[in-house]
């Protein structure tokens, strides 16, 4: 694709923000930043990853992951801010996540250690395992505000913080998993995912993008299944005290 074909994609921007502007969403400016954002930082990304790929250098790999995860940190803990230590919680979280698919990964041979692979896949697994924890964290939040007297009254009768919260933790973490695996039951037939769908058009075989799509797949389910319970088990004890008494969030709720 030359610079004038994705200069002419920009249709597709262009729709949006008539659309936008037509029914007073007053979602122009949003539009716009998210756009110009998305072109910068993946042309800048692109060049780097050139970089990197052409060294092959083992420091230049973990500081790329180390990027990503950051990165992802910042941007959940944002929506878990009235939860106490969330943003140790979130990476801690994610750093575990990564150790444990490039452990698998790496440790039975199942993709070669070099960047191209590892860089590729922890992007989608870093960038997924963020989604889900934003999905977890706002159902949680939600469920521990709307049920707070519920949570008084088990612990009043001698519930244990793990009791009172467990209805809540349990219904964030499904809520947060459903639509990983709603979205697997109709791979395939309603769509055909992005990895998938690019090494078709780089000219790769239909059966090998299948395959490599499938081990992405299967770690998304991983993913959606350790982030949501591990961050939510990491989350709750920090809404009770020593004597085990509900604490105020940050926000006052």
């Amino acid at each position: 694709m030359t610079y004038l074909s994705l200069s002419i994609t920009l249709i597709f921007v262009l729709i949006p923000l008539v659309l936008s502007k037509t029914l007073k969403l007053g979602l122009e400016k949003d539009t716009m930043i998210a756009t110009v954002r998305s072109i910068v930082q993946l042309l800048a990304i692109g060049y780097v990853l050139q970089f990197v790929f052409d060294t092959e250098n083992y420091l230049f790999i973990f500081l790329m992951v180390t990027l990503m995860i950051v990165t992802a940190t910042l941007n959940v803990r944002k929506k878990g801010a009235a939860i106490r230590g969330i943003t140790w919680k979130v990476a801690v979280t994610l750093i575990f996540v990564e150790l444990l698919t490039q452990g698998i990964l790496l440790g039975f041979g199942i993709t070669p250690p070099t960047a191209q692979y590892i860089i590729s896949i922890s992007g989608m697994v870093i960038g997924n395992s963020m989604v889900l924890a934003i999905l977890f964290l706002n159902r949680f939040t939600s469920e521990v505000e709307a049920r707070g007297e519920e949570t008084e009254l088990i612990l009043s009768l001698g519930g244990t913080p793990k009791q009172a919260i467990h209805n809540q933790l349990t219904q964030a973490i499904k809520a947060s998993m459903i639509p990983t695996i709603e979205s697997q039951k109709t791979v395939g037939l309603v769509q055909l995912p992005g990895m998938m769908s690019g090494q078709i058009i780089a000219g790769a075989s239909p059966v090998q993008a299948v395959q490599f799509q499938l081990l992405i797949l299967f770690l998304i389910l991983t993913n959606a299944a350790v982030t949501s319970v591990m961050l939510g088990y990491l989350s709750y004890p920090t809404l009770f005290n020593e004597r085990m008494q509900v604490l105020k969030t940050k926000n006052g709720k």
